[in-house]
């Protein structure tokens, strides 16, 4: 199995892409192909050693930028590193790929290049959140905003597929995020998604409010891709800020200081939980292809954990369980 690595994706690359693929192959027994400039690559790649016989560099010319525009840099920036890990994965040199980089060109690539599984009409972004009864999936979360109702009862699909396989949930609950758990609440297109999955097979609970993200009473949350984006900045911004708050608080005192010693191992615990270096990378579901999109300030052990959801990813056979899903569905 080879899993190709945009080297030049992100705000810390090419070093913490490089360092990633490192860790990945010593942890996991990975093999990576780094794609980008590849003195580049092989300079960074130097400081770690000599000898990497899982880690193959790919050269590739070009860079889409964070601010380029996905669309018309995929088009334009053929040899980017992007639309070259891309390839590379569609010709079957690679099994699948990660990226750090423009999370629009990513999907833009990938959706062109790999094209929809059947009966997928649109793609999109699954993320892992800790909640207090363990892992919860929120799809969508960026890669659609113009979303119909039947693309969330997709989304629903493969969340569920996904938190099966991947997260070891058995029958897994799946609700859809909303502005009130009534049946009568919400826009018309919200009440028309609500009304393709009361009449599945999915475990469907109904509508879930923004305050039931995190309590574990749902596996899987369904949104469209504008509002998931915002649920997800929203969330990260509050972590940071708890996070920061927390420290300036235990700092206050001698006697606060004193606690937060005495607490550190608690402390610490429920940082690693939350913490999204921990849960990798984000995959792209509905394209029939495998790619995995890491937050653009990936550190390297965020990008070593994006290679294992990958490698996982391939081994369970994700997709052939998504198509499988579909075909019982009728769609």
């Amino acid at each position: 199995m080879k899993i190709v690595l945009d080297g030049m994706g992100g705000d810390n690359a090419p070093f913490a892409t490089v360092e990633g693929a490192v860790q990945a192959t010593q942890e996991f027994g990975a093999h990576v192909v780094i794609v980008g400039i590849k003195d580049v690559l092989e300079r960074e790649l130097s400081k770690y050693g000599s000898h990497f016989p899982n880690i193959e560099i790919h050269h590739a010319s070009e860079i889409i930028d964070m601010h380029d525009s996905p669309a018309t840099s995929v088009r334009r920036k053929k040899d980017s590193s992007i639309n070259i890990a891309v390839k590379l994965v569609k010709e079957g040199i690679g099994n699948a790929m990660v990226s750090a980089g423009n999370t629009g060109a990513a999907v833009c690539a990938t959706t062109l290049y790999f094209r929809l599984l059947k009966g997928i009409e649109r793609p999109g972004i699954a993320i892992v959140v800790p909640t207090l009864k363990g892992a919860s999936l929120i799809i969508d979360v960026g890669a659609n905003i113009d979303t119909k109702p039947m693309h969330l009862f997709q989304y629903g699909l493969m969340g569920d597929v996904y938190s099966r396989i991947i997260l070891k949930k058995f029958n897994p609950t799946v609700g859809l995020l909303n502005i009130g758990q009534e049946v009568s609440k919400g826009t018309e297109f919200t009440k028309k998604a609500y009304s393709f999955f009361s009449k599945s097979r999915l475990n469907f609970i109904g509508n879930v409010e923004g305050r039931g993200l995190f309590d574990g009473s749902c596996d899987v949350v369904v949104c469209d891709g504008f509002v998931g984006n915002v649920v997800l900045k929203v969330s990260e911004s509050l972590a940071e800020s708890l996070s920061a708050l927390l420290k300036r608080e235990l700092g206050e005192s001698f006697i606060t200081r004193i606690g937060a010693l005495f607490s550190k191992s608690a402390l610490m615990a429920m940082k690693r939980e939350m913490d999204y270096a921990e849960y990798g990378g984000a995959p792209l579901l509905g394209i029939d292809g495998i790619c995995i999109i890491c937050h653009g300030s990936s550190s390297a052990k965020a990008i070593k954990n994006a290679i294992k959801v990958a490698m996982e990813f391939v081994d369970h056979k994700v997709n052939q369980h998504i198509l499988e899903s579909i075909e019982r569905s009728n769609l």
